[in-house]
């Protein structure tokens, strides 16, 4: 897990594992349960209406092993850095818990993640992109973190993102993933 980045401190290496990145790509329309408007400027829309939290889901039928490999294979498609996997599952064993199958892809794009940096390093945070899959009844869930959400965090109003675009590509690769 951790060994993923063995420059680090131990310090660092957590805080590289509890970030998200974020990917530029093309805008796609908002699913009917994530409450967001469709997607489909460049830039950030003052109207884009941000999910409770900034947490964007999609689920899946199938299981987590089978969602995180098509999002692996979508992550590659769309030219996208695979950084890590982290298993949670995995993790929760070797200290004698439990955990259903919990995996967390972190990927994205430097290309646009140094533009959200450039603006305010603070956005540094929430680098790079991740994506949560995670096992629930009756299959998976696919959750991240909504772009938007992530830019009123870091005030990152004044700068020209293509926030709409991250948030497009985030909903793809998920129903991607999810089989959809």
């Amino acid at each position: 897990m951790l060994k993923s980045f063995p420059a680090l401190t131990r310090s660092a290496r957590l805080l590289a594992l509890l970030s998200l990145p974020l990917a530029a790509g093309m805008p796609l329309s908002a699913s009917a349960d994530s409450g967001a408007a469709a997607a489909s400027a460049p830039e950030a829309s003052a109207s884009m209406q941000v999910p409770a939290k900034g947490i964007e889901s999609v689920t899946s039928r199938d299981d987590v092993a089978s969602v995180q490999a098509r999002l692996e294979t979508a992550l590659k498609a769309k030219g996208l850095t695979l950084f890590s996997v982290i298993d949670h599952e995995a993790g929760a064993e070797k200290v004698g818990m439990e955990l259903p199958a919990t995996h967390t892809v972190i990927f994205g794009n430097p290309k646009v993640g140094t533009l959200l940096m450039q603006c305010n390093g603070a956005a540094a945070l929430d680098l790079p992109q991740k994506m949560l899959i995670r096992a629930v009844e009756g299959g998976s869930v696919i959750e991240w973190n909504e772009p938007q959400y992530m830019a009123n965090r870091h005030d990152l109003g004044d700068c020209k993102l293509p926030l709409d675009k991250i948030a497009g590509l985030l909903k793809g690769l998920a129903a991607e993933a999810a089989g959809q």
